[in-house]
């Protein structure tokens, strides 16, 4: 399948699909999308020096890992990252990234190639305060159970694959969480939130990145 380098609204990078027309990252700016969905809105629920657990639902270019390690730096947060990914996106693609340049965050571009360099299927310590277990899997195999504090959900879109967007995923989701873990996601259909809401899962609707007008935010 063809896969292509583009830039979005905010200057910053993405992997578009022509085939699906479908992105890794919003079309109206990647890395806004990131830090609005995933961090204002997941990450920055918990307390500064609190310990984390985070699940990654689509590890892909390793943007959401790295504003999430970023954060680390700032709001002393200690963090235990793992990303799922089926396919893994190749060295030739994210060396075309521009994630460092528009994060001004050239002191830790190691870091970044670190996070796509380092072998799959073993916990790494990237920093005092930042592990990373990369798994090479299928969504509908994660059986982990009360494992997780937060779950970046961040799946290609329902429209391309509905399948990753249903009950049965999200019960998967919600049995990995701890009690009170939050799973956030950049989608707000109705049919997503009913699936949520199915397996038990207290859902918000919340104000959207640039180019959505709404996200979801699910509680346990």
């Amino acid at each position: 399948m063809e896969r292509e380098i583009i830039i979005t609204s905010d200057g910053s990078t993405t992997i578009h699909l022509p085939e699906l027309n479908e992105q890794y990252h919003s079309k109206h700016g990647a890395i806004q999308e990131a830090y609005h969905v995933f961090i204002e809105r997941g990450l920055k629920q918990f307390h500064s020096g609190q310990n984390i657990s985070i699940l990654e639902i689509g590890f892909g270019t390793g943007l959401n890992a790295f504003i999430t390690y970023l954060e680390t730096k700032k709001n002393n947060y200690k963090i235990d990252y793992v990303g799922i990914e089926a396919y893994p996106v190749i060295q030739e693609e994210i060396s075309k990234l521009n994630y460092i340049s528009e994060l001004n965050a050239e002191t830790d571009k190691t870091i970044f190639n670190k996070l796509h360099e380092l072998s799959w299927e073993k916990k790494h310590y990237i920093s005092d305060c930042f592990t990373l277990y990369k798994k090479q899997q299928f969504f509908s195999d994660i059986e982990d159970l009360t494992t997780y504090n937060l779950i970046y959900f961040d799946a290609f879109g329902a429209r391309v694959q509905p399948e990753l967007w249903t009950v049965k995923i999200f019960r998967k989701m919600y049995n990995a969480l701890k009690q009170n873990g939050i799973l956030v996601t950049y989608s707000a259909k109705g049919s997503v939130r009913r699936a949520m809401q199915e397996v038990g899962f207290k859902v918000e609707r919340l104000s959207g990145p640039p180019g959505k007008r709404e996200m979801l935010r699910a509680i346990k």
